[in-house]
């Protein structure tokens, strides 16, 4: 997929299938507040392959409707079951402000995690380099000297976010960085 999302964008959904004959799409919500980001003028940066024809293209939504739980979308433009299938997979973002934080306290939207340095007593152990969301709980998957490493995001090992300043500090449990001690092998003295 082509990186066409804004600098400092949201990603708030994806296409999944053409929804009857007249343009509608099924869409998959990555957001938890659909009514105030899915109105009707809204308008998505489009995330495609590079040979798509969509290609650093907007969507402008006309309309959302809710069929069956399940949320379906009517864009500008697109007016049969033909256009609609030619964005299926497409990923849709929106244009928010870079300083911009969800409602609640302690929480920060992905993009603002990815990048920052982590630190463990104060010395630089790796970098963010995605978020993976779990039913449980999310994971900061960490680039550390070429390997991943991941780290629930709890309140419990992540001690303090500074978005500001770029970094993220963590008091993981040993081992998470460490590398396993092999207590099988004996000592030759």
């Amino acid at each position: 997929m082509a990186a066409q999302r804004p600098e400092s964008g949201l990603r708030v959904g994806r296409l999944l299938k053409a929804h009857g004959l007249k343009g509608a799409i099924k869409v998959e919500m990555y957001t938890d507040d659909p009514a105030s980001r899915f109105t009707p003028g809204a308008e998505f940066t489009l995330q495609v392959p590079d040979d798509s024809p969509w290609l650093g293209k907007t969507l402008t939504l006309r309309e959302l409707k809710w069929y069956n739980d399940s949320p379906v979308a009517f864009f500008e433009g697109i007016d049969d079951r033909n256009a609609a299938e030619s964005l299926i997979k497409a990923i849709l973002w929106i244009d928010d402000s870079a300083d911009a934080r969800p409602d609640e306290e302690d929480a920060w939207y992905d993009h603002q995690l990815i990048g920052l340095t982590v630190r463990r007593n104060g010395n630089p152990v790796g970098t963010i380099a995605r978020v993976d969301h779990f039913p449980a709980q999310d994971l900061l998957i960490v680039e550390a000297n070429g390997t991943e490493v991941m780290i629930p995001f709890v309140k419990a090992i992540v001690t303090a976010v500074d978005i500001a300043g770029g970094t993220m500090d963590i008091e993981p449990p040993f081992g998470l960085f460490e590398e396993p001690v092999d207590e099988t092998t004996t000592n030759p003295e």
